[in-house]
């Protein structure tokens, strides 16, 4: 199916782009884990829209006991604490989370792959933009693969180009002027002649479909990412 745009009416009117993005995600999820990703490997959905770190004491009492440590449900008693007051604090954005996350199980969870579906929050101010560039740059250095797609219309920053910047890179390697949906995969390397990240950039259309992009499994191959085969579920669950 085409790419439709979700972000302006009639779509935006009649259904939240969090419940389709969700729907996508799940729809990646599924089919990573059906008949995509070897044995050994689980993808996992991440999804988190706006604040969500603050933990306040209450809350923590809440969950582990009363004010006083006594345990719950015949938990262990566990005492609340807080640090000492601090004057020194700076502002920070926390990116949403959109994201599948692969993992190896082999001797542990280990993340070895990550796919990002761009929320409006991440484009719509300057320091919002740098945070989902410094989360992607991140992945990167830990040689985690990486699959970012951008289908929010209206706002018409590009955070892969935001991304590049980062790393000082450019010419080539941005989309440049005009292109503001797209999809991105990037694969960290090691070959003898240094590191390196080889990528493939797929500009979006709206009416068009999906491209198939490789999604780089960190200490092993490359799987198939079928955006169009997935976003085609998604739809059908939304009934679009």
């Amino acid at each position: 199916m085409p790419l439709l745009d979700h972000f302006h009416p009639p779509l935006s009117s009649a259904q939240f782009w969090e419940s389709f993005h969700s729907l996508w995600i799940a729809a990646m999820v599924e089919r990573l884990n059906g008949t995509v990703l070897p044995q050994g490997y689980l993808a996992q959905a991440q999804v988190h829209i706006g604040g969500w770190f603050e933990v306040d004491v209450a809350t923590f009492e809440a969950a582990s006991g009363d004010a006083n440590g006594a345990a719950g449900a015949g938990g262990v008693a566990v005492q609340a604490w807080a640090p000492p007051a601090t004057a020194l604090a700076f502002p920070a954005v926390f990116p949403d989370d959109v994201e599948v996350r692969v993992f190896s199980t082999g001797a542990g969870p280990t993340l070895v792959a990550a796919i990002e579906l761009v929320s409006p929050g991440n484009k719509d101010r300057p320091e919002a933009r740098r945070a989902f560039a410094a989360k992607c740059v991140s992945y990167l250095s830990q040689g985690v693969g990486l699959i970012v797609v951008d289908t929010v219309t209206g706002r018409t920053a590009n955070l892969h180009d935001e991304l590049m910047t980062l790393l000082g890179q450019g010419g080539p390697l941005l989309f440049g002027p005009g292109v503001s949906v797209y999809a991105a995969a990037y694969r960290p390397t090691r070959p003898p002649e240094g590191d390196r990240v080889e990528l493939w950039l797929a500009p979006l259309v709206l009416g068009r479909p999906l491209p198939v992009l490789p999604l780089a499994l960190r200490g092993a191959g490359c799987v198939p990412v079928d955006l169009e085969a997935t976003y085609t579920e998604a739809r059908r669950r939304s009934r679009l």
